[in-house]
């Protein structure tokens, strides 16, 4: 699964760790999520936790073009909140060749796995680029990252991304404030599925936490952003928020009369790309 953004920084590794965080336990027979950083501008994590230079995103490149590549997990780290995740070191030159290598087809053979390989890989490629292309085929969902301001819903719109040929794998997750309901984006941007996402400064910092333990991914009332998280983990894994797994029917999806903030549905699937600047708020 990618998650991406196109132009930015509105929170992609954020959001691709919390989803780590959130994932259901019953979802992918019970594995745990592996987070890969593969933006080709370079990594956060292991100057952000002190980790070490290796193994990381430039091992599993190297070993991409072997006959036998390995499994990814044996470049996996474990984070301090409880996130297993393949860090890339910082600098744009050795990550661009990296991701290059990982976007071929040895490359997608590893992130794909064997047969009897399960879990789910939360592909964080950073800002869309002609780089990443290859892996934005291969996956079976896409999450893309915006701000919810009409300036970052606009390049949303004029990025060129083909949502027939996206649909049922996107999802648009809108991250911060936003004036505009979800429905009206959905309908606007002809993306059948957007998700509100609350930016929560506690739950961030937890994140940047290095004691483990320190993010709250479960119990009652979650904070926002976990609460948003757990909401998207659902919906990629194909399972409601009580485990049971999700339909392609008409009662699967949200009722738009009830006001929901989280997730909306375009009404038509299809619609003209409007001028996001001229929709009522």
């Amino acid at each position: 699964m990618v998650v991406a953004s196109v132009t930015g920084a509105p929170g992609v590794t954020t959001t691709a760790l919390a989803v780590a965080a959130a994932w259901p336990a019953d979802a992918g027979g019970g594995v745990r999520p592996v987070v890969v950083e593969a933006d080709v501008s370079g990594g956060d994590l292991m100057i952000r936790f002190g980790l070490p230079a290796a193994p990381s995103l430039l091992d599993v490149a190297a070993a991409a073009g072997q006959p036998y590549p390995g499994s990814l997990l044996g470049a996996v780290r474990e984070l301090p909140f409880g996130v297993r995740a393949v860090i890339a070191v910082p600098g744009r030159g050795p990550c661009r060749e990296a991701v290059r290598l990982l976007a071929g087809e040895g490359g997608r053979r590893v992130l794909l796995g064997d047969d009897h390989d399960g879990g789910t890989v939360l592909l964080d490629v950073g800002r869309l680029s002609g780089d990443v292309e290859p892996l934005l085929a291969a996956a079976d969902r896409m999450v893309l990252v915006t701000r919810g301001g009409a300036e970052s819903l606009t390049h949303v719109s004029a990025c060129g991304l083909d949502a027939e040929a996206c649909a049922g794998r996107l999802t648009l997750a809108v991250v911060g404030p936003c004036p505009y309901p979800a429905v009206e984006i959905a309908d606007t941007l002809g993306i059948q599925r957007v998700l509100m996402v609350p930016w929560d400064t506690k739950s961030v910092t937890a994140m940047n936490n290095s004691r483990p333990g320190a993010l709250r991914t479960s119990g009652l009332r979650l904070p926002p952003l976990m609460a948003a998280a757990r909401t998207l983990a659902c919906q990629l894994a194909g399972l409601r928020q009580d485990g049971t797994t999700v339909g392609d029917t008409a009662s699967d999806r949200p009722d738009e009369s009830n006001g929901s903030p989280l997730v909306g549905w375009s009404r038509t699937g299809r619609v003209p790309v409007l001028g996001v600047e001229e929709s009522g708020s």
